[in-house]
């Protein structure tokens, strides 16, 4: 007898983006982001502003999802929101309504920690191949940068976590000294590709074991700015090109050390990146040449995935419907969640 197939819709709203997915099984049927360019004009989120926007968002986010895949409302077998880590005010407007949903058509609710999503996310039924068990998870993103071991789907050991800033707001707050907005990072990404890495060299922080530290790095490139446009004007301007391939390069660095470290000290040479950093292409680079050096197996999630999304929080839904880890409705928002 052939098995039903298992329906979830998948809710995520921890910053500034807010998503929605279906997922039958492991396979995205839809996957919708609203996103808020509000953020642009200060330069970064607002969490007031940014939970207010959810509100005008989650329902045809929620709605356009359902459409798109097909399928009626009635027809979802589970409900997966995102718990935590993230800003608190967005992560209570998905989880009221993930809970209220779940009440109204009477089906289970799974609550889904954001960052095992990214690490996760490489299990959607695509055409990449997925990693195997265990294997070495590095997040990198605007809030969070993590080195854990995965020894299964939902068991996460952390081996190591900033002690500050995440390797994504570096990339953002250096862009900003640079005139690039907000985000940042994608701009940098573009124009160290016309500039030579080598042509100023920054500080790569010193962080004990495994873990990894961006604010000295991100002071020193912001009182370097300073320092030479006091002595000319048009230093950013003349130099715009190099100083983002320099940025780019040693907090690529920063990073990789780590990633290197982990390896050799956790025999882990399967390598998954998740967050919005892995859609660096000075990043992946250095990934994909490493592997063929060192014979790791490194696994980059396709670029649709790699800023905050649905579908990520869908699978993780899915594995722990599989596995009937419910959630239940007692359960709160937290923004500081472990794993």
């Amino acid at each position: 007898m052939k098995q039903k197939p298992c329906y979830v819709l998948a809710i995520e709203s921890s910053c500034d983006d807010t998503a929605a997915a279906i997922l039958r099984n492991d396979e995205v049927l839809s996957n919708i982001i609203a996103t808020q360019d509000i953020h642009k004009k200060y330069g970064g989120v607002v969490p007031e502003l940014a939970s207010r926007a959810h509100q005008q968002n989650i329902i045809p986010v929620v709605d356009q999802a359902i459409h798109q895949a097909g399928i009626s409302k009635n027809e979802l077998n589970a409900i997966a929101y995102t718990l935590g880590p993230g800003l608190l005010g967005s992560l209570l407007v998905g989880t009221s309504f993930a809970k209220s949903l779940a009440i109204g058509l009477d089906v289970p609710l799974i609550g889904v920690n954001h960052m095992q999503a990214h690490l996760l996310v490489h299990f959607i039924k695509d055409k990449f191949p997925a990693p195997t068990f265990p294997f070495l998870g590095v997040t990198v993103s605007g809030g969070h940068t993590q080195i854990v071991k995965v020894k299964d789907y939902l068991d996460f050991e952390l081996l190591g976590t900033t002690l500050d800033d995440a390797i994504g707001e570096a990339f953002d707050k250096c862009g900003k000294v640079l005139g690039l907005g907000y985000p940042a990072g994608p701009a940098i990404d573009r124009k160290a590709k016309l500039g030579n890495p080598k042509a100023f060299d920054f500080p790569i922080p010193k962080a004990l074991n495994l873990d990894l530290s961006f604010s000295g790095f991100k002071t020193a490139v912001i009182n370097f700015i300073h320092k030479n446009t006091q002595k000319d004007e048009h230093f950013i301007e003349e130099n715009i090109n190099d100083l983002c391939a320099s940025i780019q390069y040693t907090l690529i660095e920063i990073i990789f050390q780590k990633i290197e470290k982990a390896v050799n000290l956790h025999n882990l040479p399967q390598i998954v990146l998740g967050g919005g950093v892995s859609a660096n292409s000075g990043l992946r680079s250095k990934l994909e040449k490493t592997t063929k050096e060192k014979g790791w197996d490194v696994y980059l999630p396709p670029l649709a995935y790699t800023t905050d999304n649905a579908a990520m929080i869908g699978i993780v839904g899915y594995l722990k419907y599989l596995n009937k880890d419910f959630g239940n409705l007692k359960e709160s928002a937290s923004a500081r969640l472990k794993f």
